[in-house]
């Protein structure tokens, strides 16, 4: 309480202290459980300057992490400008068949174990592929929606090496 000097703690007058269990003021006492509120700490030089170093604790902590998360963003940034990069090495079609299915021409080559695109062995593996994960053999549906994924994913890329293929060899040599 303010103005008195609280019996259970024995400190001076006019500061307010926490927890209160019986102050006096003005010859009387009142049972902290009766207050309508919460008595807070009013804090002395002592506290003050504890408070004043915890603040600053605080700001140094928020000012460590808030580095940490910027440089993990900026490494974030760069690791996705190089597959970005990467991507747009494979070319442009590339990059948008892997957008629209899903997967990328690696993921799929994964899935289909088919280390280089050649329509005949993308084909065995996914024949294959696709009757061990049947569901009626006890197989995954999941697994095998996968595996049709996959060979969609590789069937597009055949198509745009064709393409391509075929548009070099219509350009004039210069």
């Amino acid at each position: 309480m303010v103005g008195g000097q609280c019996s259970s703690l024995g400190e001076p007058s006019g500061v307010i202290y926490w927890p209160v269990s019986v102050c006096r003021s003005a010859g009387t006492s009142v049972p902290s459980q009766s207050l309508p509120f919460h008595v807070g700490v009013a804090l002395g030089k002592e506290g003050r300057s504890q408070a004043k170093y915890l603040a600053q604790i605080i700001v140094m902590g928020v000012q460590v992490v808030g580095r940490a998360f910027a440089r993990a963003l900026r490494q974030e940034f760069a690791a996705s400008r190089a597959a970005a990069d990467a991507r747009g090495r494979a070319g442009h079609k590339s990059a948008a068949a892997s957008n629209l299915s899903g997967l990328s021409l690696q993921e799929a080559q994964q899935i289909l174990n088919v280390s280089k695109l050649s329509p005949e062995e993308v084909q065995k593996n996914y024949e294959h592929l696709f009757k061990v994960n049947d569901k009626s053999v006890g197989g995954s549906f999941y697994l095998q929606s996968k595996v049709v994924r996959a060979k969609e994913r590789l069937d597009e890329e055949l198509r745009i090496q064709a393409q391509e293929d075929r548009e070099k060899g219509q350009t004039p040599k210069t």
